[in-house]
């Protein structure tokens, strides 16, 4: 397989290191990577982000083969890992970095995803609005090392951090 045949997708979903393990290990996701997008700061660090000055938010950025996994299943992922009606934040993590957003790159993602967004709407999942934005793809900057797959290199911390989170009693608490 070339590398031509592989797409880029990117969502912000809160912390970063909660968003890359739904991806990673399906067939199809050659790659997940932790990083930042849509600020206004070149080469922003995880402490300008984390403070807020960077204007970016944490995102993971998804390399996938859309003949093995289509755009529409990441769509499907990505809405339920987060709480799309919540625009100050994702669960304990609250401000700007974290909010939510789907990042498009092509004409045809952002349709796709614009109809999902509105189909999840209508489902009556949710009792308030969806508030999630649909943005055009920006630069994506790699997180630090440190950040990249925290969840098998720092399995204790990540576990202890997201039950904290109150992110998988909402999870399920929303999808059976």
């Amino acid at each position: 397989m070339t590398e031509k045949s592989f797409e880029k997708a990117a969502f912000a979903g809160g912390c970063f290191w909660c968003m890359v393990k739904p991806f990673k290990e399906w067939e199809g996701i050659h790659d997940v990577l932790s990083g930042y997008m849509g600020g206004h700061v070149d080469n922003p660090t995880y402490e300008d982000v984390k403070k807020g000055d960077s204007g970016h938010l944490e995102v993971v950025e998804i390399t996938f083969d859309p003949a093995v996994f289509p755009y529409e299943k990441l769509l499907d992922i990505f809405w339920q890992q987060i709480d799309p009606t919540d625009a100050d934040g994702q669960f304990q993590d609250r401000g700007h970095s974290y909010s939510t957003a789907i990042f498009y790159y092509t004409d045809e993602q952002r349709q796709i995803a614009e109809a999902s967004k509105e189909k999840l709407g209508a489902s009556g999942t949710f009792s308030k609005p969806i508030v999630t934005p649909i943005r055009v793809a920006e630069t994506f900057y790699r997180a630090e090392e440190y950040h990249q797959d925290y969840y098998e290199k720092e399995r204790e911390h990540y576990e202890m951090d997201r039950a904290q989170s109150g992110r998988d009693e909402f999870i399920a608490g929303h999808w059976s």
